[in-house]
């Protein structure tokens, strides 16, 4: 994988000189063939896990309970709790599922406006570069638009209240992270999470296997390599 990574990393840097070896290959074509690979991972993605069992049943995603309560989960369960338990990590991989559908427009819409430099910066930048690429430009509006919806699924529980009452107390003395307070965003987070590894895995199945691309370009950039 690291090996096609640099092969690819240096054809996009070094395009203008190397296009008559391939298939006449410019920056343009390089930067359009990932747009289009994107494009296909982001929606794949979302599809995949903005469904029923998107998240509760993928465990490469799944939202387990939030470390104070994962701690605290034997004692718990012995103390007659599991199924609430059980119920709280079934709400907040639904309530995910239930969220992800609202990423897909701005996802395409960070895809869109990625510069040559921005690609340049994917292909070289390891095997983690898709997800920051979508975190720096998603982020923020997507948290805004996860979290209402996220909020509606988990409100739903008297285990969501009596976990933030007693949680933002346990912040409030550095006993729970504070990104952790509340149910919400916590689950926001993690879906969050989620969704852009889910992106990530999409883009390296296409890099692995380029016939599988939607779009003609980037069936040609990719099988270049």
């Amino acid at each position: 994988m690291r090996s096609i990574l640099r092969a690819f990393a240096i054809l996009v840097i070094c395009a203008p000189a190397w296009a008559a070896d391939l298939s006449g290959l410019s920056n343009a074509d390089a930067a359009g063939g990932l747009k289009e690979a994107l494009t296909q991972g982001a929606g794949r993605a979302v599809e995949l896990l903005g469904r029923d069992g998107g998240f509760l049943k993928n465990p490469k995603v799944k939202i387990p309970l939030p470390g104070v309560l994962e701690q605290a989960e034997p004692l718990l369960r012995m103390a007659g709790r599991g199924k609430d338990l059980d119920q709280l990590v079934t709400t907040m991989n639904r309530a995910a599922e239930a969220a992800v559908p609202e990423a897909k427009t701005l996802l395409m819409a960070a895809v869109k406006d990625m510069s040559v430099q921005d690609a340049k910066n994917i292909l070289t930048g390891g095997d983690d570069s898709v997800t920051q690429y979508f975190r720096s430009k998603t982020q923020a509006q997507l948290t805004q638009r996860f979290m209402p919806v996220v909020k509606q699924q988990t409100d739903r529980l008297s285990v969501s209240t009596q976990y933030n009452s007693l949680a933002s107390k346990a912040a409030g003395v550095g006993l729970v992270k504070g990104e952790d307070a509340q149910i919400e965003g916590y689950v926001t987070r993690k879906a969050l999470d989620g969704l852009y590894l889910m992106i990530a895995e999409e883009e390296k199945a296409i890099r692995r296997n380029p016939l599988e691309a939607a779009g003609g370009l980037a069936k040609k950039v990719f099988g270049a390599l």
